[in-house]
């Protein structure tokens, strides 16, 4: 039989845990699941946000769009 024990503890220094077992777990082997708390989405400058999307991707000209987009309808038909 399979038993469940839930302990809530603050992440160390380090990011490190310490959980203390029931009396009689020593030397037994144990599984641990972590489950983070989900975080609300990080408010972003929306100049910000554009400028780093400016860097991350490149730059590229209207005409270099158009002969992708036409490569793709081309693999459309074939």
């Amino acid at each position: 039989m399979q038993s469940a024990l839930r302990i809530r503890t603050k992440v160390l220094a380090g990011n490190k845990l310490e959980i203390e077992l029931p009396y009689g777990s020593e030397g037994e082997e144990v599984d641990v699941f972590v489950v983070l708390p989900s975080k609300p989405p990080q408010r972003r400058n929306i100049l910000e946000f554009i400028e780093q999307a400016r860097t991350q991707y490149a730059v590229r000209t209207a005409e270099e769009i158009d002969q992708q987009l036409q490569t793709e309808r081309e693999a459309w038909d074939s």
